[in-house]
């Protein structure tokens, strides 16, 4: 039986829908449920917004989590991996699927102009004050998990077996999804037979639920590299070892990394975000430091070109008579997200269902990264990360048009277009957990 007729036999079976209310994006009851609950889920929205937190310090956040699942008989513990959320309902026998949303902002200034835009600043965890903000729409992703909580919590007869809602720290770090698993997440509760996630994306209108399947999302890694030299006057440079110049030509040598050996039908994205050194013209200084970001897809590509950077940084320092070997501290991050191909079909057909086939989009991957991947990499547990379109159509069209960009995610100006990006978030969810857990004849 086809993905979308379980769902509508499902939905039939608990007495919910007739068969011309199947004809609508989403089955009359549940469309006006939504309708209903939604001044609840903006007003959440609106209060997620303008009170952000940072990864692992999401302590307010992640308690009016906890207390919304509880209102809708969720067992929920906190405290998972630092400051992660589990809220499990446990509805008969069937399959465990899990609904994952990110709780944790970014250090970014809003500039968004939003009567309910952040003002917060915090200390992180080097001392540092920073200004705080949504910039990535995780109040929106939450927003949409306890939407789509409610709908199910409020209409149990519809499906069989257990709804696992996780709360995730810290996905900007990308170590939160690592953190609740050293934690026991997939020990202590019970391992996820599904994982779903959604993500709010700046490249289609508001409500586009879009898909890719196999790589996803890139893997990414943080290289720090000290590079040494022997400082001096900046009027005699023969009586020193200069280690911006060698820093220079270590920029130029690892980005001929990706354009002279790899494959380029293998994606790799090196971009050196951070150099520093040096203090006043005249002096030549003893160090410099620099941080790389590095994106790649394929497991063996990630581990040659982290070895191939620490080789050309060492060979540059050899080459220009450095005193000592550079540093190259490679901090690993996580893993590129995979879409289990069998799963995406089966949920594709299901979202056609409830949003309308109009509002389904294949799109390419991105070299973005998210910690999600770690969920999907556990045994047994297939994954699926889509993507929700949250930006108006008309101001998009227009923007193209006029070839310029709009804000985008981590944008100081970031504001998604709430109310048709969370409802389809919502719609989809709840028929694809619907489908999930349909209870066997």
């Amino acid at each position: 039986m086809k993905p979308s007729s379980i769902l509508r036999t499902t939905l039939f079976a608990a007495g919910l829908i007739g068969a011309a209310a199947y004809a609508a994006p989403l089955p009359a009851p549940f469309a006006q449920q939504l309708n209903a609950n939604y001044p609840a889920i903006e007003t959440f929205y609106q209060d997620l917004h303008k009170n952000p937190e940072l990864g692992f310090a999401e302590h307010q956040t992640a308690a009016k989590l906890a207390e919304r699942a509880k209102s809708l008989g969720f067992e929920v513990t906190t405290g998972v991996g630092g400051t992660g959320v589990v809220a499990i309902m446990k509805n008969g026998p069937g399959p465990v699927v899990m609904l994952r949303t990110e709780m944790d902002a970014l250090p970014v200034q809003e500039k968004t102009g939003l009567p309910y835009a952040s003002k917060v600043s915090t200390k992180t965890a080097a001392g540092e004050t920073v200004s705080v903000a949504h910039a990535c729409g995780h109040d929106l992703h939450m927003s949409a998990w306890y939407g789509t909580a409610k709908l199910m919590a409020d209409n149990r007869k519809a499906w069989s077996g257990t709804l696992m809602l996780i709360g995730q720290p810290s996905e900007e770090t990308v170590h939160g999804a690592e953190a609740m698993l050293k934690d026991g997440l997939f020990k202590r509760f019970p391992k996820p037979d599904y994982a779903l996630s959604f993500h709010d994306d700046a490249t289609m209108p508001s409500g586009t639920v879009m898909y890719h399947a196999g790589p996803f999302r890139a893997s990414s890694d943080v290289v720090n590299i000290t590079v040494y030299g022997q400082g001096g006057h900046g009027a005699v440079p023969h009586e020193a070892r200069d280690p911006i110049v060698m820093a220079a030509r270590m920029v130029m040598a690892i980005q001929t990394l990706v354009s002279r050996e790899n494959n380029p039908i293998d994606p790799v994205v090196i971009t050196i975000g951070s150099i520093h050194g040096g203090t006043v013209a005249n002096i030549i200084p003893d160090q410099v430091t620099m941080s790389l970001s590095v994106r790649t897809f394929k497991p063996e590509v990630r581990k040659r070109v982290l070895a191939s950077i620490a080789r050309e940084v060492k060979g540059e320092a050899i080459a220009a008579g450095a005193p000592k070997e550079p540093l190259v501290d490679v901090q690993p991050g996580t893993d590129s997200v995979y879409n289990d191909p069998a799963l995406i079909e089966r949920m594709v057909k299901v979202v056609q269902g409830a949003v309308g086939p109009e509002w389904v989009k294949e799109m390419p991957p991105k070299m973005t990264s998210e910690d999600f991947s770690q969920y999907g990499l556990q045994p047994g547990v297939k994954a699926v990360l889509l993507h929700i379109g949250a930006v108006d159509g008309a101001r998009l069209d227009a923007a193209k048009k006029a070839g310029q960009p709009l804000p985008g995610t981590h944008s100081p100006q970031w504001a998604p277009d709430f109310k048709p990006t969370v409802t389809n978030t919502i719609k989809a969810e709840t028929a694809i957990l619907l489908d999930l857990l349909a209870p066997k004849k």
